[in-house]
């Protein structure tokens, strides 16, 4: 593997770090497993993309913002679980995607990530937008917990639960679009995924849950990069093996409930 520019590290750790603050609270929804299917709503953006030469990753951006607009309204309308709902957006856009694609390297690369091409503006823009989202995760984190576990009295309280969980699910999007450089679409949501899941099995509180979820996710964005770097393997498989690892070791140590 080529040597890494510092900056494009900066922000695979700025995405990391955002990553397991997006997945605590998308294990308190219930979306873990949602993450992964989350990610795949790119597909037909990038397809369409690359059918008229523009860059993939803005066509991405733009189908997982329409995307999580169609799953909010869904959500508001028929009151279904946003799990269950991401699922069927999912297996639509997974339908639209496959029929769009054609062998591309372009299209392989948004599929599994390649940091090589990360360019020093998309490293800035990485930096400046992880920033933004961990940031407004750490400013609605307790409006949020309280929305999740206690909509009613979240209501009486004055938050507004249905734009709440709008921003949450752009804020997921765009945090999704942000890994695909680095982990691509088939992987980025296990990073989403598996820091939150170890966290889950080492924290006794909110606090820690956050913490630990982001500390997980750090270091297997670490220990993945100095791996992948020494043996030139590719960033993202190794990444996410690192942090599967760290979540099985972490079952030894999970707190009784």
């Amino acid at each position: 593997m080529e040597t890494i520019p510092l900056l494009t590290i900066i922000a695979l750790f700025i995405t990391a770090a955002s990553s397991g603050l997006i997945g605590s609270f998308a294990l308190m929804r219930r979306m873990t497993l949602a993450s992964d299917a989350m990610s795949h709503i790119a597909l037909p953006g990038l397809a369409i993309a690359l059918m008229f030469q523009v860059n993939p990753f803005l066509g991405g951006l733009a189908a997982l913002i329409l995307g999580s607009l169609l799953i909010w309204g869904l959500e508001q309308k028929t009151k279904i679980a946003t799990e269950t709902v991401i699922g069927v957006v999912f297996s639509v856009s997974l339908a639209i995607g496959s029929l769009l694609i054609a062998t591309d390297h372009e299209l392989l690369e948004a599929l599994f990530g390649d940091v090589s091409t990360v360019t020093h503006l998309e490293s800035l823009i990485g930096i400046g937008t992880g920033a933004i989202i961990i940031a407004i995760m750490l400013r609605i984190k307790d409006r949020l917990t309280l929305s999740i576990f206690s909509p009613d009295i979240a209501k009486t309280a004055g938050i507004n639960n249905s734009k709440l969980s709008l921003a949450f699910l752009l804020l997921f999007a765009i945090n999704i679009i942000l890994g695909l450089k680095f982990l691509g679409v088939l992987l980025m949501g296990s990073l989403v995924i598996i820091p939150a899941a170890t966290a889950k099995n080492l924290s006794r509180n909110l606090t820690s849950d956050l913490i630990a979820s982001v500390v997980v996710a750090l270091i297997s964005t670490g220990i993945g990069l100095l791996i992948a770097t020494r043996y030139g393997l590719d960033l993202g498989p190794v990444i996410i093996a690192v942090s599967a690892g760290l979540f099985f070791i972490s079952i030894f140590f999970a707190k009784n409930k």
